[in-house]
C-alpha cells in the first residue's frame, strides 16, 4: 500500500499549514481546503482519498453537517473521518461521534496522538 492520502479540511490556512507539514514529514500525501463544501467536492472526485480530517467550527457548513453528507458518499464510506475541534469541552467527543466521526481531536493537535489515529490504531485512544 502506498502513502496514505489525507484531506485536511479547515477555514484557517494556518492550520492547515502546520498539519500538512507535520503530515508531510511522517510521509502522508496531503490534500487541503477551506470549507466543507470544497471538501465534498473533493471527495466527490477522488476516491483516493484515506482520511479526511475536518475541523467542526467553520463558517457556512461546518464539521456536524458535513460529516454525514461524507459518509454518504458511495466511493468514501470506508474513509476514516477525523472531527478536529478548539473546544474540548464535556460532550464535544461524543457530538463529533455522534455526527459520524471515527474519531476526535482537539486543537492543539497532539501529533503524536493524531498519527496514532492514522495509523488505525483507534482502540488506544
Amino acid at each position: 500500500m502506498g502513502k496514505k492520502r489525507v484531506l485536511i479540511v479547515d477555514d484557517d490556512s494556518r492550520n492547515i499549514f502546520a498539519m500538512v507539514n507535520t503530515l508531510k514529514a511522517k510521509s502522508y500525501d496531503c490534500v487541503s481546503c477551506l470549507s466543507a463544501e470544497e471538501a465534498l467536492k473533493i471527495l466527490k472526485e477522488d476516491s483516493s482519498i484515506d482520511v479526511v480530517l475536518i475541523d467542526m467550527m467553520m463558517p457556512e457548513m461546518d464539521g456536524y453537517e458535513a460529516i454525514p453528507l461524507i459518509k454518504a458518499i458511495p466511493s468514501q464510506g470506508s474513509t476514516l473521518v477525523v472531527a478536529v475541534t478548539a473546544q474540548a469541552m464535556a460532550g464535544d467527543k461524543e457530538k463529533c461521534l455522534q455526527a459520524g466521526a471515527d474519531a476526535y481531536i482537539s486543537k492543539p493537535v497532539d501529533v503524536d496522538k493524531l498519527l496514532q489515529i492514522l495509523g488505525g490504531n483507534l482502540n488506544e485512544l
